[in-house]
């Protein structure tokens, strides 16, 4: 699956520019075989990512990670991490943040 198309990078690269918690995150990616949830906002040029980050241990946290970590990534199923075709935000980061903040994951 490709996990970063140009209308993507687009909107994460002006996101870099405005660095604002208030920001929709842009795009899901999540592990399909157990837990792994990021919300991404923006993005600078190297492809490190900034958003809301749950690796599935009950400790969500605004941070960085690297695209190029996340293209990279198998599970032990064999697969990689995967973004959702799906979602919509529909609240900035820091609504995203405090509510995972609450219940200790990400709830979208």
């Amino acid at each position: 699956m490709q996990l970063m198309t140009t209308a993507i990078r687009r909107k994460l690269l002006a996101n870099h520019k405005k660095q604002s918690l208030d920001t929709k995150p842009v795009v899901k990616y999540f592990n399909p075989y157990g837990g792994g949830t990021w919300l991404i906002s923006s993005m600078d040029k190297e492809g490190i990512m900034f958003g809301l980050c749950d690796l599935g241990f009950g400790l969500p946290e605004l941070g960085y990670v690297s695209l190029y970590e996340l293209q990279t990534a198998v599970t032990p199923m064999g697969v990689g991490i995967e973004r959702d075709l799906y979602w919509d935000a529909d609240k900035s980061l820091k609504e995203y943040s405090d509510i995972a903040l609450e219940c200790g994951y990400i709830k979208d």
